[in-house]
């Protein structure tokens, strides 16, 4: 019986899950994958599959790039924090009727001895840091550093994967330009050495950037979290590559049914 032809897979990336998505399918004679990159990142690490990296103009133009590469699954592994891209691929899998998952690492939980709070807005998380100068953790990420510099009485230690462009900088700033994974070890000694009074982050989840957590866990600091976006109505979602795995066999199948 002749081999069916392979399913048309267009990765958006930019995350672990994604290159651990991108490495499942590789080399898998039943996909025929592409991993798409905004171009964020200045040195995207080396993946195993074919890449793209760049905007698509929005839905429309990503609904017009589905349909020109004839794409029979799209899974948007984007970070999730990018809800715009998130809402574009809802938006141009409905209008060219292709199957969509959402592949995204579940937040990060308190666990006993955390003291976390959560809030909406960058600039909530600026305000709760209150108005007496505080020595403070910020990995938040390039995009929203703008936010603090209303509080411009905190010194800062910011850490981003690529340096952060001076003028979204608060006035009293140092700047460490690093890529996780961060050993829990060195992230402890990291925040003793600045003495460290408070951690902002993202709930990003996952485990690369974890170890802060549990470092400022060891030293009783508060963590103050950026909450995730609310996702869309209507998407389905897992959780790690391997069920997204099992999600694209089960198109690939169909496929071959002539589904």
């Amino acid at each position: 019986m002749a081999r069916s032809s392979p399913l048309r897979l267009l990765i958006l990336g930019g995350t672990t899950e994604a290159s651990d998505l991108a490495r499942a399918v590789a080399g898998d004679a039943r996909f025929a994958p592409l991993l798409s990159l905004a171009g964020v990142t200045r040195r995207p690490l080396p993946q195993p599959v074919p890449l793209r990296i760049g905007g698509f103009g929005g839905a429309a133009g990503l609904a017009e790039f589905l349909r020109a590469e004839g794409i029979g699954a799209l899974v948007d592994a984007t970070h999730p924090f990018a809800a715009a891209m998130t809402r574009q691929a809802l938006a141009a899998a409905a209008e060219t009727g292709t199957p969509l998952l959402r592949l995204e690492r579940p937040p990060w939980r308190p666990v006993p001895g955390d003291d976390w709070r959560e809030h909406a807005t960058p600039e909530a998380l600026a305000a709760a840091l209150g108005p007496a100068p505080r020595r403070v953790f910020l990995t938040v990420g390039r995009k929203d550093l703008a936010a603090f510099r209303a509080a411009p009485w905190h010194d800062y230690l910011i850490r981003s994967v690529d340096p952060p462009p001076a003028e979204a900088l608060p006035p009293r700033a140092r700047v460490i330009v690093d890529t996780g994974p961060f050993a829990p070890e060195a992230e402890l000694a990291l925040l003793r050495e600045a003495r460290i009074e408070v951690l902002v982050a993202k709930n990003s989840g996952g485990t690369a950037v974890a170890a802060k957590l549990a470092a400022a866990r060891a030293l009783g600091l508060p963590v103050h979290l950026l909450a995730r976006p609310a996702a869309p109505p209507g998407l389905g979602a897992v959780a790690e590559a391997g069920a997204a795995l099992d999600w694209l066999a089960r198109r690939h199948a169909g496929t071959e049914r002539g589904a």
